[in-house]
């Protein structure tokens, strides 16, 4: 689940954190080679904690339709004894808390065995439950689902990744919750929307509990991929930050915004120690890093240096791919 966006965009937030952290000297004292290796060692502990944090964030947001799928049952169960002392002979619909997607889920082994590890729970959350819940059923995607004369579960499955992909998505009322509850969450959650989205688009009912979720990564290479990155940047921060000053065009390099350097320095370790990563794809996401952490005008000119910088290494023959 964790894929190699995320990861890009996690080490450039703790690689820059790292030099600040690095050149802040409370005690006006010169840092040692040993303060920097503890320092190095506990933004490293750092961005391994930040990425088991996104993958809490996604199983927290699976939980989100089951915490309201059991509001739902509460206030249908509370209609039907209201009614029942009301003597009105209306039958409440179960439709909405019969949904076989959302039953599916709540009994999803993988899933209930992490929120338990992880306590995860949307109980102090019960306010926003209900105001979400009522969302839901006032939406015209509601209106439609409940007036079908019938629905299997395809049905009951796109209801629920409509609700997430018009309703939830786009609620920014949880970005307080979240931002309560870590203070990476805010930044994890339109890649982790994504990956909610996916996960409910795959469930089949003939896999029952046993569903599978997307995993924390995707393989092994994944997760080797995000420590090695980030220590390779460090590393060779000076020579890396020696080859873009000698590519930045009309700027000084003590001009360019600090963001911009430390996303520079990440590509340039990818050019550099994966070579089966095309040059294309790692320009291509930290421009796309640059367009949302760093300045207006970064965007073209992160893509200008590292396209340089990139058919240069190509002519030393110090990046051989593509």
């Amino acid at each position: 689940m964790i894929n190699r966006t995320l990861i890009r965009i996690k080490t450039t937030q703790l690689l820059f954190a790292y030099y600040l952290n690095i050149g802040r000297n409370d005690e006006g004292t010169d840092y040692s080679f040993q303060d920097e290796r503890e320092k190095y060692i506990l933004a490293e502990k750092e961005l391994k904690f930040s990425l088991s944090k996104a993958y809490e964030l996604y199983n927290y947001m699976l939980w989100l339709i089951v915490s309201v799928t059991r509001l739902a049952i509460q206030e249908v169960e509370n209609e039907e004894r209201l009614n029942a002392v009301a003597r009105i002979d209306k039958p409440v619909s179960h439709r909405f808390i019969d949904n076989e997607f959302a039953s599916q889920l709540e009994i999803n082994t993988t899933l209930t065995d992490y929120v338990s590890d992880h306590k995860i729970s949307w109980s102090n959350e019960i306010a926003y439950i209900k105001k979400l819940y009522n969302d839901i059923v006032q939406s015209k995607y509601y209106q439609e689902y409940m007036e079908k004369e019938e629905v299997n579960y395809e049905d009951d499955k796109d209801f629920w990744r409509t609700i997430y992909k018009h309703i939830i998505m786009k609620d920014e009322r949880i970005d307080d919750i979240l931002e309560d509850h870590s203070l990476y969450w805010n930044d994890d959650r339109t890649v982790i929307d994504t990956f909610v989205l996916k996960t409910i688009k795959k469930f089949e009912a003939k896999n029952g509990a046993k569903q599978e979720l997307l995993p924390k990564f995707k393989d092994e290479q994944d997760e080797i991929f995000a420590t090695k990155l980030f220590k390779t940047a460090i590393q060779n921060g000076d020579h890396y930050r020696n080859l873009i000053s000698n590519h930045v065009r009309n700027w000084e390099f003590n001009r360019l915004a600090y963001t911009d350097i430390i996303i520079m320095q990440l590509a340039i370790a990818e050019f550099l120690c994966f070579q089966q990563i095309p040059t294309s794809v790692t320009i291509n996401e930290y421009v796309e890093i640059a367009k949302w952490y760093s300045t207006p005008k970064s965007t073209s000119y992160v893509n200008g240096v590292l396209d340089s910088l990139a058919r240069a290494l190509k002519a030393e023959h110090k990046i051989m791919k593509d």
